[in-house]
């Protein structure tokens, strides 16, 4: 079985030698999986960091948005022929032991895409603003696109070589993570969820979805809805 990590990372010098080398601790044990990191344009010494950890780094020469590197590293593990594909935040928000759990129901043959949902399993440690946030972005996916989903914003997801295959991502900015249900249900892909641990930091919170984006993706979704 061939497994790909995923990272898209825009500025995350301060946190991404210690998520790389969490990760590559977990999975040289558990699971051996090759570890790619999609440096999106960024300012700092990302991707240098990166590559000294010895993993593989493709680099955007402008910054593109989360949708447009998620695209970037989907299309390598298409290129590549993975089996499996998993997404990562940079910002040490996910542990690493949670990439065996999301892998597993695509291994057994019984999911293309596995969601590592945050509300199942760490809720009561869950900022109040970061729950009305998901909230509001299930809704706004389920009207979108008629697919429910307990955390429709997660950036914790696994995908199978079917869905690697399928998958076309042309957003390229946070909406990325609605228009993921999109194209399950236009591929008819097989969704499931996981619980997952999520380490809430000063740090990742600086750097997930703000309550102002939040909005601003949801008019966008509305206009798409709209038309």
């Amino acid at each position: 079985m061939k497994r790909l990590v995923i990272i898209p990372a825009f500025n995350e010098a301060p946190m991404i030698r210690r998520t790389l080398k969490n990760l590559k601790e977990v999975t040289q044990k558990l699971m051996p999986c090759d570890i790619l990191v999609v440096d999106d344009g960024s300012g700092d010494k990302t991707g240098t960091i990166a590559r000294n950890a010895g993993v593989l780094v493709l680099r955007h020469k402008l910054n593109r948005g989360l949708g447009g590197a998620l695209g970037t590293g989907l299309e390598f593990a298409k290129r590549q022929n993975y089996d499996v594909a998993v997404t990562f935040d940079a910002d040490g928000q996910h542990h690493p032991n949670d990439i065996v759990k999301a892998t597993e129901p695509i291994e057994r043959g019984e999911a293309d895409i596995v969601i590592g949902t945050r509300t199942k399993s760490s809720h009561g440690n869950m900022p109040v603003d970061r729950r009305l946030i998901i909230r509001g972005s299930n809704v706004i996916t389920w009207l979108l696109f008629g697919v429910w989903t307990s955390d429709s914003q997660s950036g914790f997801r696994a995908f199978s070589k079917k869905a690697i295959q399928h998958v076309e991502l042309k957003t390229d900015r946070m909406e990325v993570a609605s228009e993921i249900f999109a194209e399950a249900k236009k591929h008819k892909l097989k969704v499931t969820e996981v619980p997952i641990t999520v380490i809430y930091t000063d740090y990742s919170r600086s750097k997930g979805q703000g309550n102002l984006n939040a909005i601003n993706i949801f008019y966008k979704l509305l206009l798409r809805l709209a038309r």
